[in-house]
């Protein structure tokens, strides 16, 4: 797909009301650090127009970025930080909640985990709240430029049995520096953006292994 304009349009806080719109939005969850930034300005060619905090953890709202006025796509919280407040982790709990109970237009929900890694307790509390709203996450596992490729196809297993994923649950392996992974991702928002539905037909394989 050619980004022919990609924008920050809605940036919603803890009391904010949750846009209507008419075009379908894709959700992006993960904890801090786990490359959402750097995944989503790799979707939509863009540098920085993501947006990032200078304090993992600290950044609280729902930001909805608007590709060529046909899809939202809409970056959750990050999760996980160790040194947020009670508060602030209550504060991203109800904000996600409130995101997943009330977006009439969320089509699909991509769910990032690092590959190097088994999934945390937050990666599982997340997969499982996703699931309990009605959805099925597609796994995004980020950071694959930093194991070797021989490694992917163990820890794709990990991340299958950490968060017991369901064996035609799909997960795409990315890496922001090499953009393997993109067209992948970029297909299923094609699909969504088609009216054809996010999941389709596909196997429990990992893409571009």
């Amino acid at each position: 797909m050619i980004i022919k304009s990609a924008s920050l349009d809605v940036v919603c806080g803890v009391t904010s009301v949750l846009p209507e719109s008419d075009m379908p939005e894709i959700a992006f969850a993960g904890k801090s650090n786990v490359g959402k930034s750097s995944l989503i300005n790799s979707l939509m060619n863009r540098k920085s127009l993501a947006r990032t905090s200078s304090q993992p953890g600290k950044t609280q709202t729902i930001n909805y970025y608007n590709v060529n006025k046909q899809i939202f796509l809409v970056d959750l919280p990050g999760y996980g930080y160790a040194k947020a407040s009670k508060s602030e982790k209550e504060q991203w709990g109800k904000m996600v909640d409130r995101y997943l109970h009330s977006s009439s237009a969320l089509e699909a929900v991509f769910l990032l985990v690092d590959i190097r890694h088994a999934p945390s307790e937050n990666d599982k509390m997340m997969h499982q709240w996703i699931v309990s709203n009605g959805y099925e996450p597609i796994i995004i596992a980020t950071k694959l430029d930093k194991i070797k490729r021989s490694q992917i196809p163990k820890q794709t297993k990990l991340i299958r049995t950490g968060l017991h994923l369901p064996a035609d649950t799909r997960m795409i392996p990315f890496s922001a520096t090499s953009r393997q992974g993109r067209e992948e991702i970029w297909k299923i928002m094609e699909n969504v953006i088609a009216g054809e539905g996010a999941y389709g037909n596909h196997s429990g394989q990992e893409a571009g292994v």
